[in-house]
């Protein structure tokens, strides 16, 4: 049976765009279906039509396997596909070791490293980025400054910057360094944009090293900068 499906969907899961950039493209008559002109939102288009942008044909064909990788992003790269200020990005960095289009999965700002998951599957990575879906994303985290009991409880019970609320973190103090660092594990679900760092900087605290080595069921494990391990396919990357 050949499936109906919408045409902003099968745009995003061919990796065009997302739905919402979708539904631009389609009302300003840029897209053609099977050769047709298509300006109205919410058509359903059919497996193997033939789909036309910009002079670009695509085919929308059976899903293809959900793929995940694991990344260990190094210091120093930007996770975007392409950066207004010229600067290296995650997809520069492993455009030799993953032959196919990938997106990430969330981000890991410039100055943070560690764990960052790279799939084909659009679908899959909303999933996996969603607060709802309820994944853990685990953290080391060395701050400096002077950190007490107070501080710890306050984050634990969550926080509200600027307007914004930031739920309740689980932080486990792992140890302390020389002078005023301290080495913590933090696990949350959010990942808003540099939530550890803001958290931190409220209380007056430096956070000078951050590495995520935990996304849901996917962890670091031995891995080093650079490196690039496909997952398991026995792992669990259903979306339910």
């Amino acid at each position: 049976m050949n499936k109906e499906i919408r045409l902003n969907k099968a745009l995003s899961m061919l990796g065009i765009c997302s739905r919402r950039d979708a539904d631009k493209l389609i009302k300003s008559g840029q897209v053609f279906v099977n050769n047709r002109q298509v300006t109205e939102l919410g058509i359903k288009i059919l497996q193997n039509d033939k789909i036309k942008i910009s002079d670009k044909e695509y085919v929308l064909k059976h899903k293809t396997q959900t793929k995940v990788w694991l990344y260990y992003k190094p210091v120093g790269l930007v996770t975007t596909h392409k950066d207004e200020r010229g600067r290296r990005t995650v997809f520069d960095a492993i455009r030799q070791k993953i032959r196919e289009r990938v997106i990430s999965v969330g981000r890991l700002d410039i100055n943070s490293e560690g764990l960052l998951l790279l799939t084909n599957d659009n679908e899959f990575a909303r999933h996996a980025e969603s607060p709802q879906t309820g994944w853990k994303r685990r953290y080391k985290v060395r701050v400096f400054g002077d950190i007490t009991e107070d501080i710890l409880a306050q984050i634990r019970q969550g926080v509200s910057i600027n307007g914004i609320h930031y739920a309740p973190i689980e932080i486990t103090v792992l140890r302390e360094t020389a002078g005023k660092n301290h080495w913590l594990e933090c696990v949350l679900t959010e990942g808003k944009n540099r939530e550890i760092r803001k958290i931190f900087e409220c209380f007056g605290l430096a956070v000078n090293r951050l590495i995520r080595t935990q996304y849901g069921d996917f962890s670091l494990n031995d891995m080093r900068p650079g490196d690039v391990v496909m997952a398991n396919p026995d792992t669990s990357v259903k979306i339910t």
